[in-house]
């Protein structure tokens, strides 16, 4: 039976959310940010910060409502069956756990800066050598031992590593505002948005503004294993997010005003820094601020890739849960309260990813595509919920969701599609792979045919295929053909977008593998119908 042990309060799950968003993504969001869109790379985070506000609240809603480990993979097979239940998951685990391998190396490209010959050799220029994957195999490791013993050794660390990744962003932030900084960098080389609207867009979806929010998701992941959760998910999601967009911010104006004009006579898009933050503080004789930033990029990203690894296995405890993998990766340790044989797999997969993508940028943005398509189903489920499923209590209500719900929707569908092709089709594709794991185990429960959980999930299916079509004919400005021009390419995505989330809140059904109700299902050792996901599986 799987059984969590409710340990983490209401500070503790924000310090969890704040330590899987302050990881990587702030050592090296502002830079490529800037490269991208110049100076107005602050607007492309306030819109990021928008954006992810109206996707997760709707997974507050049922995360608190449903207050289950791996909730994030949950939601959908609740509201629509199996089929969008594992893409929706799938996807969701995918982009978590290559999220485990990025901190690695985000800490290994910051310890190249310095100046002994062994440090410089970790990195390349453009991709870990063997000897940095190596070093970042190390803190892959680390992050899972901290993790293999108990949730109540994980809190406590992560508790002390934020309460620091605070320290070490402000000092950045008032070092650079207080040596350093040009008020007319925003408005020299190029002007405040060199490579116009379009390059702020993108900016939001590939650069690692995406990628930097992520972490909200981890309190609702976390859910199962909280005190009052109808109080603690919305404290820790929404205070986390409010936290740390106002540091991204920041840092990004310092950033910006901090960056020598000798280094802009190629423009923004000519910024080639290995150590961001750190190389800014050395060229402006702030060693002190350099030595605590190289410490910084091993404790921010250690505390996110903790986090991550935690989410992770409850993930696929989740997955296993619904049916879809095997029955040892749901097993909980009956004396610590973890999930050692999920912690095994993933901490096997990120060494994969670790070995595929060498170098922070190019896994940054497999991730924000990844978990953009996992969010797509949150907006749709909260939706179907409410229409299924009108009694059960709901301790974290969202006002105005008939409008908040579309509109979270549209603006993932919008995300998608300003990650550019062919980097859009190709996660997708990626996503697709998954496919094979879902038909084999629909045939051990219930063999082949098209069920309600197929009917159900057509819609995805079909709304997939026509974001990867509409980002392969739209304008060039996002990597496409030029077929739909420019302005009406985003109309289009818009538009359409609304008719699949409509077609998906209407495709919704009371499926077996719905929870009857709240207090039975926060029972000790309780778990949704859907406990018996295979025979129920078989029902139509």
């Amino acid at each position: 039976m799987n059984q969590y042990q409710r340990r983490l309060g209401p500070f503790g799950l924000l310090m969890v959310g704040l330590g899987s968003i302050i990881g990587s993504g702030w050592l090296f969001g502002a830079w490529r940010a800037t490269v991208v869109a110049g100076p107005a790379a602050i607007i492309a985070w306030l819109i990021g910060a928008v954006i992810i506000i109206m996707i997760a609240l709707p997974l507050m809603e049922m995360g608190a409502m449903f207050p289950r480990s791996g909730g994030m993979v949950r939601y959908a097979q609740y509201s629509h069956g199996s089929l969008v239940g594992f893409v929706s998951g799938w996807a969701n685990w995918v982009a978590i756990v290559s999220i485990i391998p990025i901190e690695a190396e985000a800490s290994i490209q910051y310890m190249s800066s310095w100046k002994w010959n062994w440090a410089q050799g970790l990195y390349n220029g453009s991709e870990l050598t063997p000897t940095g994957l190596a070093a970042a195999g190390v803190l892959v490791v680390f992050y899972f031992l901290i993790n293999y013993w108990t949730v109540r050794l994980f809190a406590a660390v992560n508790n002390l590593v934020t309460v620091f990744k605070f320290v070490v962003p402000a000092f950045t932030a008032a070092g650079l505002f207080l040596s350093g900084f040009d008020s007319h960098n925003f408005s020299g080389a190029g002007g405040f948005a060199p490579n116009g609207v379009a390059a702020i867009l993108t900016a939001v979806a590939t650069s690692g503004i995406v990628f930097a929010f992520n972490g909200f998701q981890s309190p609702v992941n976390l859910a199962g294993e909280v005190r009052n959760p109808g109080r603690s998910v919305p404290f820790a999601v929404i205070g986390s997010i409010l936290a740390a967009v106002v540091i991204y911010i920041l840092l990004q104006v310092a950033f910006i005003g901090a960056v020598p004009s000798a280094l802009l006579a190629h423009g923004w898009s000519g910024l080639n820094f290995t150590s961001p933050f750190a190389d800014l503080a050395i060229a402006w004789n702030l060693n002190w601020l350099a030595i605590l930033l190289y410490a910084g990029a091993f404790v921010s990203p250690a505390g996110a890739g903790m986090a991550y690894t935690a989410t992770s296995a409850r993930l696929v405890q989740g997955i296993e849960d619904n049916g879809y993998f095997p029955h040892v990766l749901g097993r909980i340790h009956p004396r610590f309260g973890v999930p050692r044989p999920a912690l095994w797999l993933s901490l096997g997969v990120s060494f994969v990813f670790l070995a595929l993508f060498r170098g922070w940028g190019t896994l940054a943005e497999v991730i924000s595509v990844a978990m953009i398509i996992s969010y797509v189903t949150g907006p749709v489920s909260v939706a179907v919920l409410r229409r299924t499923e009108p009694n059960l209590p709901r301790p974290a209500r969202i006002a105005g969701l008939h409008i908040l719900a579309p509109l979270g929707f549209v603006a993932a569908s919008l995300l998608l599609y300003w990650s550019r092709w062919p980097l859009t089709g190709e996660i997708i594709g990626i996503i697709a792979l998954g496919i094979p794991i879902y038909v084999y185990y629909t045939w051990k429960q219930r063999g082949l045919g098209f069920s309600p959980h197929e009917r159900a999930g057509v819609w995805l299916v079909c709304y997939l295929a026509w974001i990867a079509l509409l980002s392969w004919l739209g304008s060039r400005t996002f990597g496409g053909i030029g077929l739909i021009p420019y302005g009406a390419d985003m109309a289009v995505v818009a538009l359409s977008s609304l008719g699949f989330y409509y077609w998906g809140v209407h495709s919704g059904w009371r499926n077996p593998f719905r929870l009857i109700y709240p207090p039975e299902a926060e029972a000790p050792g309780a778990r949704p119908l859907g406990e018996s996901a295979p025979g129920l599986a078989q029902q139509s």
